[in-house]
Formats: structure tokens, sequence, C-alpha cells
């Protein structure tokens, strides 16, 4: 019997093909890619807005994280998917004001890796995933 259990939520876009939003097993919760989406509608946001997008996408990743129980201060990790290098700084700065405002001063910041890639949908320039422990 396993305590793998998947994470659901209307605040962020379904999840498409055949993969969960979230799966938490135990303390730990890994939330599936997430882009620039409506959670209603599904429709890409943003068009050639690469913060408006990181915020959008870090909103659905939230999203899963306290569906699933957990806090942006649980996550250990998040990777950052980008289409090209010239959007690093626009997206770095609204990933910055996304941590200040949802972790704790003096918090400790989760760890991050960022890769350069084609991503799954043209109007996507930035996809994050995420891993958390609760508790």
């Amino acid at each position: 019997m396993s305590d793998k259990t998947e994470v659901r939520t209307t605040g962020a876009p379904a999840p498409a093909w055949l993969f969960s939003q979230g799966v938490r097993k135990g303390p730990i919760l890994q939330v599936s890619g997430q882009g620039p989406q409506d959670p209603a509608t599904g429709e890409y946001l943003h068009p050639g807005d690469v913060a408006a997008q990181t915020r959008r996408t870090l909103a659905n990743v939230k999203a899963i994280l306290e569906a699933g129980g957990a806090s942006v201060d649980d996550v250990v990790m998040f990777r950052v998917y980008l289409t090209t290098r010239e959007h690093f700084a626009a997206m770095n700065e609204a990933y910055a004001e996304f941590i200040a405002e949802n972790i704790p001063e003096g918090g400790v910041r989760p760890c991050r890796t960022t890769v350069f890639v084609e991503l799954p949908q043209e109007p996507m320039l930035v996809e994050i995933d995420a891993q958390a422990v609760v508790g």
C-alpha cells in the first residue's frame, strides 16, 4: 500500500496529458511544471512578457503547493525553464519579488536551477516546477 496521493486544485490549470498537478508521498510534495496559464480557461497569458508570465506561473505553483498542504516556505528546490537567455534578468526579478513575498525575512531561500530549453507550447516563455518537504 502506497501513501502516494495526487494533489489537485482548481487554483492552477488542469493537468494535461498523463500527469498530475502534484504528487505527495509522505512529507515530499512534487509540483509538475507549470506555465503562465489562466487556471479557469487554460489560456496562455501575457504573450511576450516573461516577468508577467513568471508571476502567473509561480501563482499556479503556489496554488498546487497549498493544495498539497505545503507553503512556498516548504520548497527546497525550484527548477526554472526559460526559452531564451535574454529573459533571465526579467524572470529573476519577478522570482525575487515572489520569494520576498513568500519566505519570511531571514528564512532559508529554496535552491534553484535555471535551464534554457524549448517548451511544449509556443506562447510559453517560462515553466517552473517545485519540490517541497512538508513538516
